[in-house]
């Protein structure tokens, strides 16, 4: 009597860990490993933290197509969804996120107003002045300093803070909450604690925008609990979604924007010696195609089955999207770990795709067009402090960048 084993089982017994590491001496490359099972094929399994082996998607056009396919769903709750972490005791709120239309789609209208591009674009001389005020400090001031505190976390918390309606003399508070909950280290309870610290004070500010509206986002939020379109727990978990969205990502982009042209000197000086908008858009988009800042991937769930690359994805099976191998796929980029702010690298997947990609990708373009055409221009000797091998990177967070960027002039 023989036996068959079946290869997809056999797969999933051998399945490595994800996320992988990155190599040494390699901060801004995505891991090795995650380069091999590119290269292998279009589908691989990986093991997370609860044995569980969801499907990583490695390459570009699968990804793209798979964002865009209405048999995938980002519901965190449903049966084989690839979770980054436990769920913490007694669960918490579910950002919209993390749910299907027609929810998903009921909620994401309350707050796409103050993200379309018109709106954006007629923020971008106050956030001139904010890069531009902070350069100012960033020169009277210490020298060397931490790029990342002086200069990288203000500008974009200073930003959302206004488009929030949220005290920036409270960015500390909010901070410190954000890192442990992207932290994929801390214990469950942990970070349901920082969650339930953002809920607090975000609820405790919608109940001051009720009582008294202004013009910011949170006030418009309010306006929609009055109504009773919006539960008041639902409006703060938007605010705590757009308040560590508005400010984590953008702030790691700029740090290690900075750090990877810093390591190529020729790119920088393109930046260093050009107003020409068309250019540093062009800058911006391959910064965010090289980067990849985030490193955990996309998280999805099939609902049907799916076949890819020959090979069928079974309803109820988990599928990690890692955006950065899509971002280095050879078949969509050429050279693909060549640094070039020329390339046309706008359809890159950095803000993902389909009717979840990033709600705010217009304000972080903005912003990163203003800081990456105005830093190295006003501060042109701008070069790093220390070595390469003495920058902590954030290997433990879901969201990749540096703690620190010590720079001179």
């Amino acid at each position: 009597m023989t036996s068959t084993v079946n290869p997809v089982d056999e797969r999933a017994a051998r399945a490595p860990e994800f996320p992988m590491a990155r190599a040494a001496g390699c901060p801004f490359d995505p891991p090795p490993a995650l380069r091999d099972l590119q290269q292998e094929g279009p589908l691989a399994r990986v093991r997370l933290w609860d044995g569980s082996t969801p499907w990583l998607v490695t390459r570009y056009a699968d990804q793209r197509a798979l964002l865009g396919d209405p048999r995938v769903s980002a519901d965190i709750h449903r049966p084989g969804y690839p979770r980054q972490a436990p769920m913490p005791p007694g669960g918490t709120g579910v950002s919209f996120i993390l749910k299907d239309d027609p929810e998903h789609a009921r909620l994401r209208r309350m707050v796409t107003a103050p993200f379309a591009i018109k709106r954006v674009e007629a923020m971008r001389p106050g956030v001139q002045r904010i890069v531009d005020d902070l350069i100012d400090e960033l020169l009277a001031g210490p020298n060397p300093v931490d790029l990342v505190e002086a200069f990288a976390l203000p500008v974009p918390s200073l930003v959302i803070c206004q488009l929030l309606g949220v005290p920036y003399a409270d960015h500390d508070f909010f901070q410190d909450n954000s890192k442990v909950i992207i932290n994929r280290n801390v214990t469950p309870e942990q970070r349901s604690a920082a969650h339930g610290n953002l809920i607090e004070y975000l609820d405790g500010l919608m109940g001051e925008k009720i009582a008294h509206p202004v013009d910011d986002l949170l006030s418009g939020l309010a306006e929609r609990v009055t109504a009773g379109e919006l539960s008041r727990n639902e409006a703060a978990q938007m605010g705590v979604l757009l308040l560590i969205a508005g400010h984590e990502t953008t702030a790691n982009m700029i740090a290690l924007g900075t750090l990877a042209l810093f390591e190529h000197p020729g790119q920088l000086a393109l930046l260093r010696d050009t107003d020409d908008r068309r250019l540093i858009a062009s800058a911006v988009e391959e910064l965010l195609r090289y980067l990849h800042i985030t490193h955990s991937g996309r998280r999805r769930v099939a609902v049907e089955d799916i076949e890819v690359g020959g090979e069928v994805i079974r309803a109820g099976e988990g599928l990690i999207l890692a955006n950065d191998i899509a971002n280095r796929d050879p078949g969509m980029f050429a050279e693909p770990d060549r640094l070039d702010l020329r390339r046309d690298a706008r359809r890159h997947v950095a803000f993902g795709f389909g009717v979840h990609q990033c709600l705010g990708q217009p304000l972080a373009r903005m912003e990163l067009q203003v800081v990456y055409g105005t830093l190295y221009r006003r501060i042109p000797t701008l070069r790093p402090a220390t070595e390469l091998e003495r920058i902590p990177f954030k290997h433990d967070g879901s969201v990749y960048g540096v703690y620190e960027l010590p720079v001179t002039w």
